[in-house]
């Protein structure tokens, strides 16, 4: 992987050196400004700020009025908050899904076999002798010539699907994008894609490799109080996944007996097989609905105040939860008090700078840890035309250990905004490279994926492979170091003793840049051909 990387980097940067070109910047982010806004949003008194929660009213009410004192403008008409409609679903499957067939029946037990929940806000529903249909990928891309839900009529179907697309493995770099993970890969566009097919249930087949996860995570993840936001578009009666065991169980009882449904999905022309079984599964609800928060503020441009570039950062995290060390207070100093209060500090130097031709919006949104809530809420119900949004810039856990000489992109190859990246890199003394584990769908797991959704370029990117004195080795060790002992646990707290935040000035810096330039040119950058997005904004 080490010398994939190294080779990325000799490649990207190929005559960069002669070409170096200057950003003009006239104002810094201010790395107390940075320091400040974490500390304060990471401190016990926000309350690990949880939607739903007093931490909630305390961390969009401190947000607004920090924007308010920066001199910004309300960013939703004559205020600083879009609603977001959400329901809590706390949902109690039965113990047993029923596969029923003309060669006998048989049970997945819940949890070991099987996991099933559903986002519609209903008190009792589920699957009764639903007819299963083996569906591929459960895909449907036109640009790559491929409907993986052809020639069926789908209403009281429930569709059996792989994770992850068909170039996943596959030694095609052709095939979609190699193992580099498309949108089409994802869960959730799985679920999406059955529900706009007219289906009444999901069932994914879990695997370790392609989804880049264990079991275990999805019986922690799908498992107890769910939020979801309220939407018009269609849903599933049952969403859920079984295991690559029970997914060989089930295969073995049906009419695809003997076959390798994992390479006959691969096949150019695959078409969805009728298993020849039914499924039985029931959930039960429990349905509380409640409003959270999105805080919007703006900056009008003088010339073209309906063009914006908008700047993104999820301001939740997980509240008061179970008690690890004595400390139950979920702090969440780099995921992601340090977006939020990079925002804070952008908007600080933007304002500092003086005016620009196109207007500046920053969206601090509610619900990332519990699904992307608010930025999906927000692609639904844009307060700024889409087609007139010329870029997202979204941050979320910066957590850069000191400057570093690369600016890794997520997402690198999906649209122009990489060439506005690696300029302003290149002015910092930087390199890019893309994501290193890019068959792990990063791009599609952080607010900015929302935005892409609805065909705005976006830019998700940060320093997080070399330093300019720590070491490769160095650098992985401290970020296994966060992944294991402080990722989504109370122990990410700030301490300003040994927090470190000259990278993530550097970082933000960058970002500003970016930002600075867009706001100033006539330019839209566009997604590359090939860009499940591109269609979205054409």
């Amino acid at each position: 992987m080490k010398n994939y990387v190294k080779l990325l980097i000799i490649i990207l940067c190929i005559g960069c050196t002669d070409n170096k070109k200057e950003t003009t910047r006239l104002v810094q982010v201010d790395q107390t400004t940075i320091g400040k806004h974490m500390q304060r949003l990471a401190s016990d008194d926000f309350l690990g700020r949880k939607p739903f929660t007093a931490g909630e009213v305390i961390t969009v009410n401190y947000l607004k009025d920090e924007f308010k004192k920066l001199g910004l403008l309300p960013g939703n008409g004559n205020s600083y908050f879009q609603d977001v409609p959400m329901v809590e679903i706390t949902g109690a499957p039965s113990e047993h899904m029923l596969i029923s067939g003309t060669q006998g029946s048989f049970n997945l037990d819940y949890l070991k076999d099987f996991v099933a929940t559903t986002n519609k806000p209903v008190t009792d529903i589920g699957l009764e002798n639903s007819e299963l249909v083996f569906a591929g990928y459960g895909i449907v891309a036109p640009e790559y010539g491929w409907n993986d839900y052809e020639g069926i009529d789908w209403k009281g179907k429930t569709a059996v699907v792989l994770i992850n697309d068909p170039g996943f493995k596959s030694g095609d770099s052709t095939l979609f994008k190699g193992n580099e993970m498309t949108y089409y890969g994802r869960w959730t566009y799985k679920y999406e894609e059955a529900a706009r097919q007219g289906a009444e249930g999901l069932i994914i087949i879990h695997d370790t490799e392609p989804a880049s996860y264990g079991w275990n995570v999805i019986e922690s993840g799908w498992t107890g109080a769910r939020l979801t936001i309220e939407s018009d578009l269609p849903l599933l009666h049952v969403e859920s996944w079984i295991s690559g065991a029970s997914a060989q169980k089930m295969m073995e009882a049906s009419t695809m007996k003997g076959q390798d449904f994992k390479v006959i999905s691969r096949e150019k022309g695959f078409k969805p097989i009728a298993l020849d079984l039914k499924v039985s599964v029931d959930i039960k609800n429990e349905i509380k609905k409640d409003v959270s928060k999105n805080v919007v503020a703006l900056i009008p441009g003088t010339e073209r105040k309906d063009e914006t570039i908008i700047y993104s950062a999820h301001w939740d995290h997980f509240g008061i939860a179970k008690t690890i060390n004595g400390d139950s207070i979920y702090n969440g100093s780099v995921d992601n008090a340090s977006g939020t209060a990079g925002l804070l500090a952008i908007a600080e130097a933007f304002k500092n700078n003086g005016p620009t031709k196109r207007s500046l919006v920053f969206i601090a949104v509610t619900g990332e840890e519990q699904g992307l809530l608010g930025s999906a809420y927000y692609a639904e119900n844009p307060i700024y035309t889409p087609s007139k949004t010329i870029a997202n810039i979204n941050m979320d856990a910066l957590d850069s250990p000191e400057k570093m000489k690369d600016l890794t992109i997520t997402g690198y190859g999906q649209s122009e905004m990489d060439m506005y990246a690696k300029e302003a890199a290149l002015a910092q003394d930087r390199y890019i490279i893309p994501d290193p584990e890019a068959e792990k769908g990063y791009f599609f797991r952080s607010d900015h994926f929302n935005f892409a959704k609805i065909g705005i370029p976006a830019l998700y990117a940060g320093g997080s492979y070399e330093g300019f004195t720590k070491s490769i080795e160095e650098i992985q060790a401290l970020k296994d170091d966060y992944i294991n002992n402080k990722y989504h646990q109370p122990s990410d707290e700030y301490n300003p003793e040994i927090t470190e935040l000259s990278g993530v000035q550097l970082d933000l810096q960058l970002f500003f840049n970016v930002g600075l330039k867009l706001s100033n040119e006539a330019n839209f950058p566009k997604w590359y051909d090939g860009s499940e997005f591109k269609a979205a904004r054409e």
